[in-house]
């Protein structure tokens, strides 16, 4: 079957490509990494069970666990529509997932043919077959609930300019440690809150291979940074910068960083929840100081995982943190969970 150019988004990139014919490997972290990634290779036709049952109909989420709903406005609705609002909205995020993912793809196969050293090659190339392997396994399940919603705009925006991008470093920051913190925070959350079996056992896998990819952001990345000039480090440390105000940007609006996202108003009008109304009760509910506080077992994407990253490898400038302080966006460097999460096999994160 020839490729469905009505479906594809074609990106020219400036992005160079880097022959490498010193074969020695000069970092033993990256080594060893590159050891453990062919190590943990798994494949995800043997090594999940697909005959588990998933009724679409029932709850894959505990109903706890989405933050709007614990809002007022939420509170009257009917059992059926917060129902159905439930069972879309995990389908559009579980959607979010295998887009992402294909993004990640993209990505870990630039790194192979963009980065500069023969380690660093070896390890994208694993990191590129682990991306390949989890838009298989989002893309069967997704369609087991009979619905893909469309990738959020501002999530398809970010990769973009990730992709797009004019060096490898900036696209390791934009994936490895934004896009792929965002999703780490994520597929924890969801591992807790799912009570669907296949889906924990999936994303149990999943984990698995993202705890290596944040270790390489701070093992590779970190090391390249340290070795630019100042005006380098001030680009990349830019560029870092305006992928985080656009995700903090997309998070306070409530509707997404270039109006409501597409996808979010499909899960709505499924549900039969009014759109206009939806967004003046978050205004409202805000402006009284509601605030949804997450489950106490909850990773926070932004506090516990991206940021700290970015500190950790020197993406963070005092020219650019005077840039967060302008934006109000703050800067966390507790390193604390991301760490365990790179010392752990399994990829998950014990919070208590």
């Amino acid at each position: 079957m020839g490729t469905n150019w009505e479906t594809a988004d074609v990106l020219k990139t400036p992005m160079e490509i880097c022959w490498q014919f010193d074969y020695e490997i000069g970092i033993d972290k990256l080594r060893n990494l590159y050891s453990k990634s062919k190590r943990a290779q798994w494949d995800a036709e043997q090594d999940l069970d697909w005959s588990i049952p998933i009724d679409p109909s029932r709850p894959l989420i505990e109903e706890d666990r989405f933050g709007l709903e614990r809002l007022p406005y939420f509170q009257k609705l009917s059992q059926t529509k917060r129902e159905a609002f439930r069972a879309h909205m995990t389908a559009y995020q579980l959607s979010q997932f295998l887009h992402g993912e294909q993004g990640a793809l993209m990505t870990a196969a630039a790194l192979t043919h963009a980065v500069p050293d023969y380690e660093g090659k070896l390890y994208a190339a694993t990191q590129t077959m682990d991306e390949a392997r989890h838009v298989e396994v989002y893309e069967r399940y997704v369609r087991k609930l009979a619905i893909v919603y469309p990738m959020g705009v501002w999530l398809k925006q970010l990769i973009d300019d990730t992709l797009t991008s004019d060096h490898w470093v900036k696209i390791a920051i934009g994936m490895n440690m934004v896009v792929e913190g965002l999703a780490l925070a994520s597929f924890h959350n969801m591992r807790r809150a799912t009570t669907c079996d296949l889906l924990r056992a999936l994303t149990d896998l999943v984990l698995r291979d993202e705890s290596r990819h944040v270790a390489f952001g701070n093992v590779y990345v970190g090391d390249a940074i340290s070795q630019m000039n100042e005006d380098e480090r001030e680009d990349i440390a830019q560029f870092a910068f305006e992928c985080v105000k656009m995700m903090v940007s997309a998070n306070r609006s409530g509707r997404g960083a270039v109006g409501a996202d597409p996808g979010f108003l499909k899960v709505l009008e499924n549900a039969d929840i009014e759109a206009g109304e939806l967004f003046l009760a978050i205004k409202e509910a805000r402006e009284q100081g509601h605030r949804v506080e997450p489950p106490s077992d909850s990773v926070h994407a932004f506090k516990d995982l991206m940021m700290p990253a970015l500190v950790r490898v020197g993406a963070v400038t005092d020219r650019t943190r005077a840039l967060y302080l302008e934006e109000k966006i703050p800067i966390f460097e507790d390193s604390t969970l991301l760490e365990s999460l790179e010392d752990s096999d399994t990829g998950i994160i014990d919070l208590h």
